[in-house]
Parts: C-alpha cells; structure tokens; sequence
C-alpha cells in the first residue's frame, strides 16, 4: 500500500509539491481553499483533491487523521495555526509557509506527541539553512551571507517584479525589521536599508537589501558573529516599495475613508497582486549566492554557493516552485523513508548538519536539475 501525504495549499509552489511527490509513487491529496487552482490537479495528474477551509480545526484534523505526512504550503498568517493542529494529531510534517510566529517554540509540544516537524524547507529559508549547517559542523564560521530573490525575466514599469508564492507573505519582506549578526551583535533595522548594487553573470546588476530572512538562525546560530540574509530585487524597484511602505500602503491599521474603516494593506494587495501575477509560461528566474568564511583546520576558508535557475517550459514550472517544492520534497522523501527520525520541530540547517542529509539534498535537486554551483577558496 503506498504511503498518504496531504499538501495543504495548491499555489503555484503547493502544485509543484503535489506533483512531484505524485511522481515519486505517494499516494498525495491536495486541498485548498480555492478550488480553482485545483482542478488542473486532478485532471493532469491524478491527485486527490479537496476544498477546506483550512483554519477550522476540526477540519484539518479529519483531512490529516489517515496521513502519514502533511506538506504545509499555506500563506505565512495561517502557517502557524495549522502547524500547531498537525502537531496536536500527531503527523509528521514538513512546512514552507514562512509564518512570522517562532515556529520553534512548538518543538516541546511535537516531542510530546512524538512527531517530526521540518520547518521553513524551502530555499531561502530553507535550502541556504542547510548549506550553512553543513559547513559550520566542519569549521569555524565567522561570516555567513545569503541573497536571494525570484525575478520575472520581463521587467515592467514600475514594480519590475512579480511573485510565484503567496504575494502577502512578499510584503512581508518590505515591512517587517531585518535582523541580522554584526560583529557577535544582533542588529535590527528596517527592512529595505542598506541597498547596495550587486554583478551577475546571467542577469547582470541588481540591488541587493536587508530583510528578515535569518529566521531560526538567530536562535540555534548565534555564536557566528556576522550572519546577513539580503533580499535581490532589480535596481530601482526599492524606491517604489518604499514609498509605498512609508506612505502606509502596508498599513493593517484601519483608516476612515467616506464613512468606511478599510485597511490600507487590503487596498494596496486588490490592487497590486492582479500585477504581480505571473502569465501562464511566463519566464522567470531564481537567483541565491550563499556565502561562508571563517578557519577550518587553522587556514582561512571561503566557500561560495551560486545557484541559478529558470523557469522550465517542457513541464511548465515557475523557477521558485521548482527551487522551493523540490527542497521541500525532498525532505518529506526523508522523513518517509527514515533518514530523518529525529522528534520536534527541527530547522532546516540542522537537516545540513548531517553530511549524508546534505548530499541526499543536493543529489535529489541535481536529478531535478536544481544545481547549486560551489567556489571553494
């Protein structure tokens, strides 16, 4: 009998998960609260489908309770909640949802109910988590810096951005403090400070900006004293989104307008996401460079990771679906077939701490032509 896995979500990055782990020979379920982002689903690929609304308790413990794994690709502000209830029905599960909430503090209570929970599996977070800890079980690590971003290939006036994952958890990133390690310190400034213009091979200049993006790194990290996580977008774009932000666009605080109490957020999201949009077969691409100094064995060490990838027409995958799920399935391919048995929420650079772990990882995306690129010096 094949094993049960639940995705919840079936965004462009949930259909990628469900889809590849249908490949893989699991029996998959997706549901959503959209049921039209689900029917391509069943009709192409033979997943079980279903409608919920996924912050009712009641519901989800009876879509998880034949399950033996739960895929947890909901937008960020639900994340947490359903998070906690797979815990509370004793699945194991692996989440992308980016949630704002320290998803750490329920590792006691998912130790309890005996269960794995591999938290922010994604790319970034996620896939860079790992590569640094891999690297910091071997040497000593003084500086860790990852910038990341996904990027249409069509730039259009005046955003010159559009969003593959949820564009709500994207406003995330213009709005919430970056945090970051600055010599053995931790500094908090807004995000989008500290632009600065960086050169690629493939896509020439972009800017580069903090953002909140170190997550658990902060909390099972914190004796690297420099660690920085940066967000790419094209050069010009930070000038627009911060006058958005500045302006109160990304307010959640009411305003009266004509009688009326309205959010500014649910304003700015009507009228930004049809745009953020991306076209069906539109090219995009995803760009990371991790990078790693400090001493192993008494000599100075740097190691460079570059990974580009693009959006693939032969089977009509969006860059950042491809980048994320994979990370994702892979370690739901772990948990299933017992590498990872480890019991509590674990984030993801400890999945990188064990070498076997991190090379499976690696190999796995390699196989799906996800290729991470490695500079030693």
């Amino acid at each position: 009998m094949s094993k049960k896995i639940l995705v919840i979500g079936a965004g462009l990055v949930g259909s990628s998960i469900a889809i590849d782990l249908k490949k893989s020979g699991y029996e998959v379920t997706s549901v959503d609260l959209d049921p039209k982002v689900l029917s391509s689903l069943k009709a192409q690929y033979g997943i079980d489908i279903g409608t919920a609304n996924l912050t009712d308790n009641k519901i989800l413990a009876e879509l998880v309770k034949d399950k033996d794994l739960v895929i947890g690709a909901a937008p960020g502000a639900i994340g947490y909640q359903i998070m906690e209830q797979v815990i509370h029905c004793g699945k194991n599960m692996v989440d992308i949802s980016f949630c704002p909430e320290n998803y750490l503090d329920l590792s006691e209570l998912a130790k309890e109910k005996g269960v794995t929970v591999v938290a922010d599996m994604g790319v970034a977070p996620g896939m860079c988590n790992t590569i640094l800890g891999y690297h910091e079980q071997m040497m000593e690590v003084i500086s860790y810096k990852c910038i990341v971003g996904g990027l249409p290939v069509r730039r259009e006036w005046p955003m010159e951005y559009k969003s593959s994952w949820s564009p709500i958890d994207c406003i995330e990133e213009y709005v919430r403090p970056a945090r970051f390690m600055q010599n053995g310190v931790m500094v908090e400034k807004p995000a989008l400070s500290d632009a600065e213009l960086v050169e690629f091979d493939e896509v020439g200049t972009l800017e580069e900006w903090n953002s909140d993006g170190l997550r658990s790194l902060l909390q099972t990290m914190p004796h690297i004293p420099n660690m920085v996580e940066k967000t790419l977008r094209y050069p010009g774009t930070i000038k627009y989104v911060k006058a958005l932000r500045d302006l109160g666009f990304f307010s959640y605080d009411g305003i009266e307008v004509n009688g009326k109490l309205i959010r500014p957020i649910d304003l700015t999201s009507r009228l930004l996401f049809p745009k953020w949009k991306l076209d069906k077969g539109e090219k995009e691409f995803t760009i990371m460079r991790v990078t790693i100094e400090g001493r192993l064995d008494g000599i100075d060490k740097s190691y460079v990771y570059d990974l580009f990838d693009e959006y693939d027409p032969v089977t009509d995958t969006f860059s950042m679906a491809r980048t994320t799920g994979y990370t994702c399935t892979a370690v739901a391919n772990m948990i299933m077939n017992g590498r990872i048995t480890e019991r509590g929420v674990i984030a993801p650079e400890k999945i990188g701490s064990d070498k076997d772990n991190f090379e499976y990882l690696l190999h796995y995306l390699h196989e799906r032509d996800v290729v991470y690129r490695l500079t030693e010096k």
